[in-house]
């Protein structure tokens, strides 16, 4: 106000007039406002009102000047200069990492890094990592609280959340929270953390100031239609959520799964982006964004253009507009709130490969889109949000994030084609609907049981798919290739392919691409076990069940060699893995009254026959975490599985309860 006082004096030396109070109260007034909401007297600084928060692998520092992104195979992070448009640096760190956090000063990155089961502290002008934290079994989500003194993690296997000193590095408190929590929204105070579960479609509320849950709610799911083209089913795989900038609601973006339709890709996987209240948590399910309601965007002929996998969402600063990713077919999707919330635009194809993560700059009129597979940055410019007409342009070339790849050109085609459904570029999927993440959720699984040509079957998962034997449910698959009866089935690809003559060397290339990928040891790695001891050992009832699982109860007839099952011995006379070999399927009393007989396919010249009812070994590595079980999920836990077995099943009839618990003790610590 000193400052005000020479400047009236300066400016205005007859004090004694009215004119000049009225002028002067009013410059008072304006400069008051101008210092109070934040602003320097000349505008030459902007600070920012606290926002919600959600975890991301691509974050901006505080100016909004430089980006930081998670290079997750590459096991790197990038700092971006936002203007020049630049890489800075490429920081080493542990491996897989994930998502990432920015200390409010913007000196320090905080990284999740997933398979390596830690919190990295990176100091930014160093470019190195300075720290470690443990918080669980494969860290995922983080954000931080708006003072820069808490981090909030959650560790997928451990089925936990933890919150972490971010000075002293020291987890302070460890809640459950479902059973594989990722996605992390903060709000704008920092008093209520959200947090989804991936594969159930869960969300809880937590008071981050006891961690006292708060609440849990459930998505919906979306209605059976006559038209099985029109998105239905359960809602599952939630990979992102994002609180609206006013707190009052947020959308989580996930799938809908048609589990009562044979799979077919027009019939099965469909896009969703629900809303839910903040403060209940309630959904409101006639604001979800559905394939042809709200997600409709049209082509030039009029025709739906399909999307699948949405993978992330932000809102502009004034919460007139949201962009929703398609990670799967590579699209991005604008929805004006004020009009409607129906898709206005679509940018289909954005250049790079599966884009995960987005961030958008401090005056909404860029977004920074990371492409995970490309390992790239894409510049979209954005128009103002009262602007009429206004349209999201990509701006340039990809911004290339990392100096090296770690994968090899075909690993990183495999891995590319494996998250896909971008049909102009992918040739395994159909009409940009699915790719094979869509129902191996990560790889692995999404605790569904589909419906197929053969009967209902649980969605296996590829953890270990080369080194387990027979290919499918029914074994009736013994080489990779033989997959091109589910692509041209399942997905809607390569149609114009024989499978009965031998592959084409361009198409064989595919293939022989995704297996390059599946086989690489870190793609899909066994999942460690929350069960065990935190030195990573066996449990005492575990032993004890270790010595019922090779003894009394027989497991190990089936459940044998390193892959834990005997799938592996069906060989032929050439060593190699042959359908011809049934010797090692097996009846184990959980034929379904849906099941059929397998007349074979053309591929396998028909002599893959398969009568219903004998299955092939799975293995037992990781079982705890691929519930429901049996080839038809029917038995939701692993206790239902060794009960209802009786002695078709190994020799279980004879156990006790306290049996039962040892075995399932040992079976969910198998790694």
């Amino acid at each position: 106000m000193a400052l005000l006082r020479s400047f009236f004096q300066y400016r205005c030396p007859n004090k004694g007039s009215r004119g000049f109070k009225l002028a002067a109260s009013a410059i008072a007034l304006a400069a008051l406002a101008a210092f109070t909401s934040g602003c320097g007297w000349f505008g030459d600084r902007q600070e920012a009102a606290p926002a919600p928060v959600s975890g991301s692998s691509i974050v901006a520092s505080p100016d909004g000047k430089r980006l930081y992104v998670a290079n997750g195979d590459t096991n790197t992070v990038s700092i971006v200069d936002v203007a020049d448009r630049k890489v800075v640096k490429e920081i080493a760190v542990g491996k897989e990492p994930r998502e990432l956090a920015i200390s409010p000063d913007g000196k320090t990155l905080y990284v999740t890094c997933r398979y390596a089961g830690s919190v990295e502290w990176v100091d930014v002008d160093a470019g190195r990592v300075i720290g470690t934290a443990k918080p669980g079994i494969e860290p995922y989500g983080i954000v931080e609280s708006p003072d820069g003194k808490r981090l909030y993690v959650s560790s997928y296997r451990s089925g936990t959340v933890s919150v972490i000193d971010a000075v002293d590095r020291k987890v302070l408190q460890q809640v459950k929270a479902g059973d594989n929590p990722r996605a992390l929204a903060l709000t704008a105070d920092g008093g209520t953390l959200y947090v989804s579960d991936y594969l159930k479609g869960r969300t809880m509320r937590f008071r981050t100031a006891t961690m006292e849950k708060l609440g849990e709610s459930r998505l919906a799911a979306s209605p059976d239609m006559k038209d099985r083209k029109k998105s239905q089913g359960i809602a599952n795989t939630v990979e992102q959520l994002r609180l609206t900038p006013d707190g009052k609601s947020f959308w989580e973006a996930h799938l809908l799964t048609n589990t009562d339709t044979p799979i077919q890709f027009e019939e099965v996987i469909f896009p969703a982006l629900s809303v839910l209240d903040a403060e209940s948590g309630a959904e409101d399910t006639k604001a979800r964004k559905e394939l042809f309601k709200a997600i409709d965007a049209k082509d030039k002929f009029g025709k739906s253009t399909i999307v699948s996998n949405p993978t992330d969402i932000v809102f502009s600063p004034d919460g007139k507009k949201a962009y929703a990713l398609m990670g799967g077919s590579e699209d991005l999707l604008v929805f004006d709130l004020n009009r409607g919330g129906r898709a206005s635009q679509m940018i289909h194809h954005l250049p790079g490969d599966f884009p995960i993560g987005m961030v958008m700059s401090p005056d909404g009129r860029e977004l920074y889109i990371h492409n995970a597979n490309s390992h790239d940055l894409t510049y979209v410019s954005l128009p103002a949000s009262d602007e009429e007409g206004g349209r999201a342009q990509v701006d340039g070339k990809p911004l290339r994030l990392i100096a090296a790849d770690r994968l090899n050109a075909q690993q990183r085609l495999g891995k590319t084609l494996f998250y896909s459904a971008n049909s102009d570029d992918n040739p395994l999927t159909g009409n940009n609907w699915m790719s094979c993440a869509s129902c191996h959720s990560d790889g692995e699984v999404d605790q569904l049981t589909l419906t197929t040509g053969k009967g209902p079957r649980n969605v296996p998962s590829n953890v270990l798919a080369f080194e387990t034997g027979l290919f499918m449910w029914d074994g009736s698959r013994d080489d990779f290739t033989d997959y091109i009866h589910t692509v041209q089935g399942e997905m809607g690809g390569l149609s114009e392919v024989d499978p009965a003559k031998p592959m084409p060397a361009d198409k064989q290339k595919l293939f022989d691409a995704l297996e390059a990928y599946m086989r690489m040891p870190d793609a899909f790695p066994v999942p460690q076990s929350p069960y065990r001891t935190a030195d990573g050992k066996l449990t005492a009832a575990a032993e004890r069940g270790k010595a019922l699982f090779e003894g009394k109860a027989q497991c190990i007839t089936c459940h044998a060699t390193d892959a834990l099952t005997d799938s592996v011995k069906a060989v032929g006379s050439d060593g190699k893995q042959t359908t011809a070999n049934t010797d090692y399927l097996h009846d184990v009393g959980t034929v379904n009254k849906t099941d059929t007989d397998y007349a074979g396919d053309a591929r396998g010249k028909f002599e893959n026959k398969r009568q219903r009812g004998l299955y092939d070994t799975p293995t037992l590595r990781g079982i705890y975490a691929t519930a429901p079980y049996l080839h038809d999920g029917s038995a939701a836990t692993l206790e239902d599985v060794i009960k209802r077995a009786g002695d078709q099943h190994g020799h279980t009839s004879e156990l006790s309860d306290k049996e039962v618990q040892d075995l399932v003790s040992y079976l969910k610590q198998i790694e």
